[in-house]
């Protein structure tokens, strides 16, 4: 073999070598980020309400520190809060519940109306809600996706707290991942908004009560 031939094929090696170094540590080619978002329940019409009803004017959910974000956020052990990195929702959750609210409640039919601040009405009761916890634990298995809940119904006039209750829902994931998360954490809110909207007509309608 030429001096000239082994210097060509020893040229061509280092030229490949440098190539493949170049793929490996160049920008890695990743799947686009997925948004979820936490769906509004089958809507039932409600029944007829008298004009004597209530007014409910809901305030926007809070949240507690670390679930105040669109982040999806999961555990594996006691006292730590991790997310998942290419999984969020489109926007944070407690944003997102505070319609679905108000949907709920309208179904249960004790109020002549049902509105959401901002608002210009006058009401006689307001909803304050926070949430305590969103989260896919894997602490057991199968996962479960825990939402909690607080509740405060409070007299718009007086300031007072009319009914107070924390609601709390666990429902197993049918997958460990965040889209088997994302299903069950819906049908999680899904149900604390059928037990809070059950727990509010009941609340107006005992203080409705004739004493």
């Amino acid at each position: 073999m030429s001096f000239r031939t082994l210097s060509w094929r020893c040229g061509a090696a280092i030229a490949g070598l440098a190539l493949g170094g170049c793929s490996a540590l160049g920008p890695s080619v990743t799947a686009p980020p997925s948004f979820y978002v936490l769906e509004r329940p089958a809507s039932v019409a409600p029944a007829a309400t008298p004009a004597s009803a209530p007014t409910l004017i809901i305030n926007p959910t809070h949240a507690t520190a670390g679930f105040d974000s669109a982040r999806i956020i999961y555990v594996r052990e006691a006292h730590r809060l991790d997310y998942f990195a290419r999984s969020e929702w489109v926007d944070p959750p407690a944003r997102m519940l505070t319609p679905l609210l108000v949907a709920a409640i309208e179904g249960a039919g004790v109020f002549r109306a049902v509105v959401a601040t901002p608002s210009a009405a006058a009401a006689d009761l307001r909803l304050d809600t926070e949430i305590i916890r969103l989260q896919h634990e894997f602490v057991s298995q199968p996962s479960r996706v825990r939402f909690t809940l607080r509740a405060d119904l409070v007299d718009d006039k007086t300031r007072r707290v009319v009914a107070r209750h924390e609601f709390d829902a666990s429902v197993a994931a049918a997958s460990d991942d965040a889209y088997g998360g994302v299903v069950a954490a819906n049908r999680a809110v899904q149900t604390t908004l059928r037990e809070l909207a059950a727990f509010v007509a009941e609340t107006v309608r005992g203080v409705q009560e004739p004493r």
